[in-house]
């Protein structure tokens, strides 16, 4: 569920000399000028703000210079500190009679902030496996108010990950050593960041000019959308004054960077997206198809592991069954070696899609919960032009 969740993981933006490599070439990670690139140049922040920084205890030492440079400016920083230990045990320990419960201390915090930086706290992708979906729908919809808010304040946010912080379980699902998924992750945040914008914006363009946007691919996915009046936003990493004029689309910025998504006309989806590999709840699904018609998923199905994706589904609401965002990564910096699993939404050439919630991306779907699927190896025609073929990029 990427970009949904109130308090959202918080980002750097990190310059090629927030980081170097040796002779081995192992990236070494400079954490204080990631932490002053982060304040200063991500976040923007500013004399007398205040700002929630959280992330894991594995992190701590970063957490600190956040923190720190923080204060520096004439800031507040309010630290909180997570782990997996203690996120399973708010749910393996605390009983479910308070999953209802109104968000009472959220409300106070969020009311408060103004700005939120945090790092990816998660060690395992699998932690919440066995958790049952119907408490992770009651929690949403405990903590509505606490999302509105949230929206309604527009705090910025900045979050470093993205789906790919590092981490030996992550890199063991990408059937990838933890080395290579550490490269692989610094060496798309030092993306030439100019370069970068400039293919967002050609895309963005192509976008613009479209009318019907239409994924083929030879894995038997046939789907097509209209995308009439879409508004693209590029995510480049960075809260420009004028992203802070966009709205709650543009308070936003995750890296590693390299994203320009948009909301579709509601109720235009029709066809069938098929995913090779999906992974969910610990689960790898194999060729899950996905049909839409009218705007709305009407069938799941897939060979193997389906039955949490289901279970999660169904226990949410209505709303969820929305096709509701397209994303097309746009950053050429990542090499994902042959044969790792990855799966990520900035490869340029990969597609993501969603349903349910997009109010993220500046939609009006507001449901409880959102699912993304990767696809990558497709071919994309917008309008009259062909945008991706066969998971290449076109911006020359």
């Amino acid at each position: 569920m990427k970009k949904f969740f109130l308090l959202v993981i918080c980002f750097v933006f990190a310059s090629a000399s927030t980081f170097s490599q040796d002779s081995d070439k192992k990236v070494k990670v400079d954490l204080e000028k990631m932490a002053v690139s982060l304040v200063n140049e991500c976040a923007n922040i500013q004399e007398g703000e205040i700002v929630m920084v959280s992330g894991s205890v594995r992190d701590l030492e970063l957490l600190e210079n956040i923190a720190v440079n923080v204060r520096k400016l004439g800031a507040f920083p309010l630290l909180t500190i997570s782990s997996d230990r203690m996120t399973k045990r708010m749910f393996t320990d605390v009983p479910e009679k308070f999953d209802t419960q109104y968000p009472k201390l959220g409300m106070k915090m969020v009311d408060m902030i103004t700005a939120q930086i945090s790092v990816s706290s998660g060690e395992n992708p699998d932690l919440l496996a066995d958790v049952p979906p119907e408490r992770f729908a009651t929690r949403s919809k405990a903590n509505k108010p606490l999302i509105e808010l949230y929206q309604e304040k527009e705090i910025k946010s900045v979050s470093l990950g993205n789906g790919l912080y590092p981490t030996e379980a992550l890199a063991a699902k990408f059937n990838m050593s933890y080395d290579e998924l550490f490269k692989v992750f610094w060496e798309a945040i030092d993306v030439d960041y100019a370069r970068l914008n400039e293919i967002g914006s050609i895309v963005q363009q192509r976008l613009k000019n479209a009318d019907i946007l239409k994924i083929t691919h030879k894995n038997g996915t046939d789907f097509t959308v209209d995308i009439t009046g879409n508004k693209p936003f590029i995510s480049d990493g960075i809260i420009s004054d004028e992203d802070m004029k966009k709205g709650l689309v543009g308070m936003s910025a995750y890296l590693p960077a390299g994203e320009v998504y948009f909301v579709p006309v509601a109720g235009t989806a029709n066809g069938k997206l098929v995913f090779d590999n999906y992974i969910f709840r610990g689960e790898i699904i194999k060729d899950l198809e996905l049909v839409f018609e009218n705007g709305n998923l009407v069938s799941m199905d897939g060979k193997h592991g389906i039955e949490k994706l289901k279970e999660y589904y169904d226990a949410q609401d209505d709303l969820i069954k929305e096709f509701s965002m397209i994303d097309f990564g746009i950053n050429p910096n990542i090499e994902i070696p042959s044969t790792s699993t990855l799966v990520s939404y900035i490869p340029a050439g990969t597609i993501t899609v969603g349903i349910g919630n997009n109010t993220w991306a500046g939609g009006e779907n507001n449901s409880i919960s959102g699912l993304n699927f990767f696809l990558d190896g497709s071919t994309v025609q917008a309008g009259e032009r062909l945008l991706i073929r066969e998971g290449e990029l076109l911006y020359e």
